[in-house]
C-alpha cells in the first residue's frame, strides 16, 4: 500500500507559516523545497522559480522527489497538472511534506 500526502492539497492552512511564505515569498518556499531535498541550493532555485518553464521543469522534479522520498504514488503529468492548476497549494503541499519527512536535512544554515 502506498502512502498518502501528510497534508492534502487544499489544507494549506495546517502551517500557517509555510502558508503565508508560500503566499507573500513563493521562490523561497520553492528554493527551500528543492535544497531539502539535494536538489540544488535555496538561492540558485529560488532564482529558477522566475524563469518560465524552466520552474515548471524543476518543480515537476522536485514534486517527483518529494512524492519518491515519501513512497507516495504518481506520476509527472500529474504532478504538472497539480503545478499548472494549483501553484500555491502545491507549493505549500510539499513545504509541509519536507517539514516531515525523517532523514532529510536542510543544507541551510538555520
Amino acid at each position: 500500500m502506498s502512502a498518502q500526502w501528510k497534508h492534502g492539497l487544499f489544507n494549506c492552512f495546517d502551517d500557517f507559516g509555510i502558508c503565508i511564505m508560500t503566499y507573500l515569498v513563493p521562490c523561497v518556499v520553492f528554493g527551500r523545497n528543492a535544497e531539502k531535498i539535494g536538489e540544488g541550493s535555496c538561492l540558485v532555485c529560488g532564482l529558477v522559480y522566475f524563469v518560465p518553464v524552466l520552474n515548471l521543469i524543476q518543480w515537476v522534479s522536485i514534486r517527483g522527489k518529494i512524492r519518491e522520498n515519501s513512497g507516495i504514488d504518481g506520476t509527472p503529468l500529474n504532478d504538472c497538472l497539480t503545478i499548472f492548476f494549483c501553484p500555491f497549494c502545491s507549493l505549500a503541499q510539499e513545504g509541509m511534506e519536507v517539514e516531515g519527512i525523517p532523514g532529510l536535512m536542510s543544507m541551510s544554515r538555520e
